[in-house]
């Protein structure tokens, strides 16, 4: 039976208690009605899990703990700590049990302002070394989605969308970029895993899964309350790395919540999707 790693940033980092640990375990669920096994990651106690059960679930969810990108494994695992994974960190440790199929949100990218800053995600370099499928809804419309693609291109990193030519933009079904490739279902990503293996390709498929059109948010409330999140960041001097939790925490007032909603819908509609690439893996 196929195996779906899913990370443990959402829930102790993404989402507010005590609903993180409901969508937590909804996540698994989903999985398992897809007919593969959830396997959400973690670190406990300087230990990688490569799947929790239910009290470590309830641990990652209830407590404070560390947010580990690949570059923090090592030394976390030294100092025994307590972590949840990034995109980086569950691709890699997921790579490294065997685990071929991964579902998260969004990915990170590259940030609007990262001419000056520099600032790129970890995500894109770890999946450009790691041979996995990641579904995710794109990449979150406060960072430069055109200039993420393009990296994804230069690092040899494969995106195709799920049954659309264009690349979703997170909390919109529709990110505004064409895609050079698409697949209409679990059997096509399959033959693309399989294809990888033979040609020595190892770097990750971006599966590109939208949001359903009726839970997005409204579009032009999206550019509005967006346009007004940038604006303020610059009157109030926000820079760097704290440009993304600002603008994230803006679009969360400003909507009332709504991107939230959003949020939860990308994640369950992720789990569905790579639960049936999984099923389909360990079928074949």
């Amino acid at each position: 039976m196929g195996v779906v790693a899913l990370e443990s940033t959402i829930i102790a980092h993404g989402l507010p208690r005590p609903r993180n640990l409901e969508i937590a375990r909804e996540l698994e669920s989903v999985v398992r009605a897809a007919g593969a096994v959830p396997a959400t990651i973690a670190m406990l106690d300087g230990e990688v899990h490569v799947g929790l059960e239910d009290w470590g679930l309830r641990r990652i969810a209830g407590h404070e703990v560390v947010k580990l990108s690949v570059r923090d494994l090592p030394l976390a695992a030294a100092r025994r700590a307590n972590g949840a994974t990034t995109v980086a960190a569950t691709a890699h440790l997921a790579a490294q049990a065997g685990v071929r199929v991964f579902a998260t949100g969004g990915l990170g990218g590259v940030h609007r302002d990262a001419r000056e800053s520099w600032d790129e995600s970890a995500d894109l370099l770890a999946l450009s070394r790691t041979p996995i499928v990641v579904v995710a809804a794109g990449v979150k419309s406060i960072l430069d989605v055109g200039a993420t693609l393009e990296r994804l291109e230069t690092l040899g990193v494969s995106v195709a969308g799920w049954r659309t030519s264009r690349f979703p933009g997170f909390y919109l079904t529709d990110g505004g970029f064409d895609l050079d490739w698409r697949v209409e279902g679990p059997e096509e990503v399959v033959a693309a895993m399989a294809a990888a293996g033979e040609l020595g390709v190892r770097s990750a498929l971006v599966v590109a899964n939208p949001v359903a059109p009726g839970e997005q948010l409204d579009p032009a409330e999206h550019e509005r309350v967006l346009a007004e999140g940038l604006a303020l960041a610059r009157e109030r001097g926000v820079t760097g790395k704290a440009v993304t939790p600002f603008l994230l925490d803006h679009l969360h007032r400003a909507t009332e919540g709504r991107s939230l909603e959003v949020n939860v819908a990308v994640a369950r509609g992720n789990a569905a999707v790579a639960g049936a690439i999984a099923a389909c893996w360990g079928a074949r």
